[in-house]
């Protein structure tokens, strides 16, 4: 893979990481694909959790720099590499980074119009703030783990996808930017305090106003958008596999009921006391054939019907083939740079970056003489 100039809306931008797993991680991989200059500062020894760094694709796109911050120069180092960027982000329990000497008032100090970045799961302050935990507890505890699953069951999850990376990670990047946007106008940075129970929290915003006009119940299952309706559900078919429904509008429940070949005698779509009678239905006729074939019948057309897939048949697609959202790059599947943009798109063009590789090359980019190794 070769690398090249980084471009993309951010170009310009610098910002430093000091390594984490997780949301952080993948916040600053974001604004990597964007096209800013990320530099990783990375520990001397291997990551507590993860895979090995050749393939952690959220480090994809960055420079990385090894730096002890339990070494008498390493806090100067990162404090040097804060003077001349934009951003940073680091994901400590509160008060690590400032008994590192590496704290907002230090780097600040250095860097009046730096912003702040810090990710955590409960959050700068509270009773919970110096508590471990990860996505699992965060979304519990913010309301939204308990939306997914069926009524009489347990909580379903996706991963880690709901806390850490969607009230995480996109929940930083939108702070680091509008506060980036104050900066550049005035010249004052400030710290974005990003806590995964909050983005949670926030993302459930129109399901709180639902909630107040008396159109949602706060149980699991029994609602419009959480499993609850037939027409908003997941079926099994004939080979053990599932399709996925989504034919809320009148017209689009119109088209799924005539395509699946519902009997005229089904319940209606909304009759919620015949809702029971109305699953079993659909879900008999899912059950007479298979993925594919169902596919087929829905593929193309407003049933919004669509089969569940994996992730590898994710990115055999053909919708997502044709628009490239996933890509390969040095014999790796993966997914592109999101959102796009008209004239100035992100990119890949590096690999995950192995720690320390870059030391020289940022010391000189960046003009940081106190990264430079002794002997150079």
């Amino acid at each position: 893979m070769a690398e090249t100039t980084n471009r993309g809306p951010l170009a310009g931008v610098r910002v430093v990481e000091l390594a984490g797993i997780g949301p952080g991680p993948f916040a600053a991989m974001l604004l990597a694909d964007l096209g800013a200059d990320v530099v990783r500062v990375d520990r001397p020894g291997p990551s507590p959790l993860g895979p090995a760094p050749g393939h952690d694709l959220t480090n994809r796109n960055k420079r990385s720099v090894l730096v002890d911050l339990k070494h008498p120069d390493g806090p100067g180092q990162v404090l040097d590499l804060a003077e001349r960027a934009h951003l940073l982000i680091e994901g400590y329990r509160p008060g690590v980074a400032e008994r590192l000497g590496v704290g907002p008032d230090a780097c600040l100090a250095r860097n009046p119009a730096l912003v702040y970045g810090r990710m955590t799961g409960w959050g700068q302050d509270g009773p919970l703030a110096q508590r471990a935990g990860h996505d699992l507890g965060y979304t519990a505890t913010a309301g939204v783990l308990g939306l997914a699953g069926l009524a009489d069951g347990p909580p379903a999850w996706a991963a880690n996808l709901l806390g850490d990376y969607a009230g995480g990670s996109l929940y930083l990047v939108v702070g680091l930017l509008a506060a980036l946007r104050h900066a550049e106008r005035t010249g004052t940075g400030q710290v974005v305090d990003a806590a995964i129970v909050d983005g949670a929290a926030h993302l459930g915003t129109m399901l709180w106003g639902l909630m107040d006009a008396g159109l949602w119940q706060d149980r699991r299952g029994v609602n419009l958008l959480d499993g609850g309706a037939p027409c908003y559900a997941t079926y099994r078919t004939a080979d053990d596999r599932y399709m996925a429904v989504g034919a809320l509008e009148p017209q689009f429940w119109a088209e799924f009921t005539r395509l699946l070949e519902l009997p005229d005698e089904a319940p209606g779509q909304f009759d919620l006391e015949r809702w029971p009678e109305l699953r079993a239905v659909i879900a008999a006729r899912f059950a007479t054939r298979t993925q594919a074939e169902w596919t087929e019948v829905f593929e193309g057309t407003d049933a919004c019907t669509s089969p569940v897939l994996t992730l590898g048949q994710s990115a055999a697609h053909p919708h997502l083939v044709a628009r490239g959202t996933y890509l390969t790059e040095g014999g790796v599947t993966q997914p592109a740079p999101a959102p796009r943009f008209s004239v100035t798109p992100g990119a890949v063009h590096r690999p995950p970056a192995t720690p320390g590789a870059h030391t020289e090359q940022v010391a000189r980019d960046w003009d940081v003489k106190s990264l430079h190794h002794p002997s150079s």
